[in-house]
C-alpha cells in the first residue's frame, strides 16, 4: 500500500510539474511575442511555416502569392516566413520567387531561419518515417515558436503536428493550407491489399504479418493526424480529393473549404496555340519519389519501341525539375542510368532548375505535357502545361482526375492513364492526332483553366482567413 502511494505521489507530483512547466512556456512566449510586436511598430505578425520556400515547387507558388494577396490587403500586417533554407539570404530567396514564378512581393518579408529542418527529412526516419517526421515537425516548430511568436500562424507545408504547439503554447490564431494528407485511406487501402509502392516496398507487401502490423500503425497514426488537424481555427485544402480525405481525418466540414492553388495562367495563355509543334514531351516535377519518374521513362521508352528507327530522332522527353537536396541529385542520376540501361539517352533531356523565362520557351515548343504522379493532391503543373498549350497526359486519381482533366461542354481536355501501357498508348494517340483535333483540345484546355487563376486563389484564400486576419489588425 505504502508503495501505491509512492507511485501515485510521484505521479501526481510530475502531472503538477509538467502543468507549471507548460503554464510558465506559455505565459513566456507571452512576453517574448509581445516584445517582438513592439519591435515591428505593434503590428499585426503573420507567420508562414514553409521550411523549404526556397524549393521552387508547386507549394512554394501558394505560398508566394498568398504573401503577396495579404500584402496588398492588409499592408499593415507584418509577415514572417519560418524556413530551413539556412544556405540562402533573404536576397536570394525573394530573386528565386521572382526567377522561377514570376512573383515580386510588394514589401520585403521578415525571414526566420531554422537550423533543425534535418529533423523533418525522411532520412532521418528509416523506419516509422510518418511519425518520425511528425515528431521531427514539432521540434522544428517549437525552434519556430522560440524564435518569433506570431498573432497568426499558419502551416502551408502539411504539418499539422505544429497546430497544437502554436495554439496552444503560442496562444495563436492558427490555420493551415493543406497539399496533401499526411495519411491518407488510400494509403491505408494500398497497405492493407498489399500493393507495393515507393512507400510500402516488397518485403512488407510480401509478409501479411507485417502488413497487418503497417495497417494498425497508420490507423493509429490517423487518429493522432485526425486530433491535430482539428485544432485548426480555419483550414484550406486544395482539391476535392484532399478535401474528402481530410474531412474523412479531421472531421471539421464546417472549417475546410477548397481553394484552388494559383498557376500562373496569365502568362501561359500568352504563348501562341500551335498544333505543330515539336514531337517533345514536358515533364514539369520536382525529382521526389512520388512524382514517379520511372514511370515517365518506361512508358516513354515502350512508346518509342513502336517508333520506326528513322523517326525516332525527332521524339524528345524533357524532364524538368528542381532538386531539393542530395537525395534528389542522387535520384537524377538512378532516373539517368535508367535511360542509358534503355538506350534511350539521346531522347531523354534532363533540365534541372530553369529559370522562368526557359520554362515557357519549353513549354511553346512542346507537344505534350506529361504527368505520372499516383493521388497527385492537385497538380499545379498540370494546369500550367494546359494552359500553355500543350496536350496534357496525367495520371488516373486525384486532383488530375477530379478537378482538371475533365471534360467541358463534352469536349475533352486532355487525356488521363495510370500504368506503362496505357501512358504509351496515349503517348501515340496524341502524336496521331490531326491538327483540328488537336487545335480543340488545346483550346478546350485553355478555357477550362482560367478557374484556377491567381485572381481566384487570392479572393478564396482571403475570404477564408479575412475573419482571423481582421481580429488581429
Amino acid at each position: 500500500m505504502t508503495i501505491l502511494c509512492c507511485l501515485l505521489y510521484v505521479a501526481v507530483s510530475i502531472v503538477i510539474l509538467i502543468a507549471f512547466t507548460l503554464l510558465f512556456l506559455r505565459l513566456w512566449l507571452k512576453v517574448r511575442r509581445r516584445n517582438y510586436r513592439a519591435s515591428v511598430g505593434g503590428r499585426c505578425v503573420l507567420g508562414f511555416f514553409h521550411p523549404y520556400c526556397n524549393a521552387g515547387g508547386g507549394g512554394e507558388r501558394v505560398l508566394w502569392v498568398a504573401i503577396r494577396a495579404i500584402q496588398k490587403k492588409y499592408p499593415s500586417i507584418h509577415i514572417v516566413v519560418y524556413t530551413g533554407d539556412t544556405d540562402a539570404t533573404p536576397e536570394d530567396i525573394s530573386q528565386r520567387a521572382r526567377q522561377r514564378f514570376n512573383i515580386t512581393l510588394q514589401r520585403p518579408v521578415t525571414f526566420v531561419f531554422l537550423t533543425k529542418r534535418r529533423w523533418v527529412e525522411a532520412y532521418m526516419y528509416p523506419h516509422l518515417t510518418l511519425l518520425g517526421q511528425s515528431v521531427g515537425s514539432v521540434l522544428l516548430g517549437w525552434e519556430a515558436l522560440w524564435k518569433c511568436v506570431p498573432d497568426i500562424y499558419i502551416d502551408s507545408m502539411g504539418y499539422a503536428f505544429t497546430l497544437p504547439l502554436f495554439r496552444y503554447l503560442g496562444d495563436c490564431t492558427v490555420g493551415c493550407y493543406v497539399h496533401y494528407p499526411t495519411v491518407s485511406t488510400d494509403m491505408l487501402e494500398k497497405v492493407s491489399t498489399q500493393q507495393e509502392g515507393h512507400n510500402n516496398p516488397s518485403f512488407i507487401t510480401k509478409s501479411w504479418f507485417l502488413s497487418t502490423v503497417k495497417v494498425q500503425y497508420y490507423k493509429l497514426f490517423a487518429l493522432l493526424y485526425g486530433w491535430a488537424g482539428r485544432r485548426s481555427h480555419a483550414a484550406i485544402v486544395n482539391s476535392t480529393w484532399t478535401f474528402d480525405h481530410i474531412q474523412k481525418l479531421w472531421k471539421m466540414k464546417d472549417r475546410t473549404h477548397i481553394v484552388y492553388p494559383p498557376c500562373d495562367i496569365n502568362e501561359f495563355i500568352k504563348i501562341p496555340l500551335d498544333a505543330k509543334r515539336s514531337k517533345h514531351i514536358l515533364s514539369i516535377s520536382q525529382f521526389r519519389p512520388e512524382k514517379d519518374h520511372p514511370l515517365q521513362i518506361q512508358a516513354f521508352y515502350k512508346f518509342m519501341s513502336g517508333i520506326p528507327d528513322n523517326q525516332k530522332s525527332s521524339y524528345k522527353l524533357l524532364l524538368v525539375g528542381s532538386c531539393r537536396n542530395q537525395g534528389d541529385k542522387d535520384r537524377v542520376e538512378t532516373l539517368q542510368k535508367m535511360c542509358s540501361d534503355l538506350g534511350i539517352t539521346e531522347n531523354v533531356d534532363f533540365r534541372l532548375n530553369v529559370s522562368f523565362a526557359d520554362l515557357k520557351s519549353l513549354m511553346a515548343s512542346s507537344q505534350v505535357g506529361l504527368h505520372t504522379m499516383w493521388n497527385e493532391h492537385f497538380g499545379i503543373g498540370v494546369v500550367e502545361l494546359m494552359a500553355a498549350g500543350c496536350i496534357i497526359l496525367a495520371h488516373n486519381s486525384g486532383g488530375p482526375k477530379l478537378d482538371i482533366v475533365v471534360p467541358i461542354n463534352d469536349q475533352p481536355t486532355g487525356f488521363l492513364a495510370s500504368d506503362v501501357k496505357s501512358y504509351a498508348t496515349c503517348m501515340a494517340k496524341i502524336f496521331s492526332l490531326s491538327d483540328r483535333e488537336r487545335m480543340e483540345i488545346q483550346q478546350s484546355a485553355r478555357t477550362h483553366v482560367h478557374k484556377f487563376s491567381d485572381a481566384e486563389f487570392e479572393n478564396g484564400f482571403l475570404s477564408v482567413f479575412d475573419d482571423l486576419i481582421t481580429k488581429c489588425t
